[in-house]
């Protein structure tokens, strides 16, 4: 019995933590709203979710700069509030540095989307530094979070631009892309500019050929 008893148990303690990490991973983020959850679900394209995650960034970044701008209410807790926000931010910028791991550990391409992380990410540094440099009364009850904030993005940029040179060794370089891209859209523009002159001349000879009353016709 009680050999069964023990089994038992062990067959509950393994259904139980089953359910349980199946909860965790269904669980939405409590970082993100209902609707950024659903595009992030949707956006399985590498580039595609990393635009995203800026966006949600840059998107608590103008909710701390709408909120400063504004005369604060005293009754309200307005540096929980900042904190609130720039702790989401942090949590985001993880996010996006989870997805671009994962996503260069499966070697696909997001040269676009790292691309966009060290374009949009300096300016980001830039808004927070600001906020750092341009205290409220409330400052000292989310300097911690602003700190982690700037250093978070700090690292998330250092290793967009490392995850960006690997993805060149593997793909090649964009710029080079681009250039063949133009080169190719430039010959075919010309090939299809030489054609249609073709096509008039030999309209022209064939309306100069025909008959008189053909002539007329025209």
């Amino acid at each position: 019995m009680r050999g069964k008893s023990k089994a038992g148990w062990v067959l509950t303690l393994l259904m139980l933590l089953a359910v349980s990490t199946a909860a965790a991973l269904t669980e939405k983020p409590d970082f993100l709203s209902d609707e950024e959850e659903d595009k992030v679900r949707d956006a399985q394209d590498p580039t595609a979710r990393i635009v995203l995650y800026l966006d949600f960034a840059q998107n608590r970044l103008e909710k701390i700069e709408n909120f400063r701008s504004k005369p604060m209410d005293p009754e309200y807790d307005n540096g929980v509030y900042i904190g609130q926000l720039l702790d989401e931010y942090i949590s985001i910028t993880d996010a996006l540095k989870n997805w671009i791991q994962e996503q260069y550990d499966r070697r696909a391409d997001m040269r676009k989307g790292l691309t966009k992380v060290l374009e949009g990410g300096p300016r980001q540094l830039e808004e927070l530094r600001r906020i750092k440099e341009s205290p409220d009364r409330y400052a000292a009850d989310y300097a911690k979070s602003l700190g982690d904030a700037r250093d978070d993005l700090t690292d998330a940029l250092d290793g967009a631009t490392k995850a960006l040179g690997g993805q060149v060794k593997m793909f090649g370089d964009l710029k080079t892309e681009a250039n063949a891209e133009s080169q190719a859209e430039k010959a075919r523009m010309k090939e299809e500019k030489k054609r249609t002159k073709e096509e008039e001349k030999l309209l022209k000879k064939q309306r100069k050929e025909a008959p008189p009353s053909q002539k007329d016709e025209d």
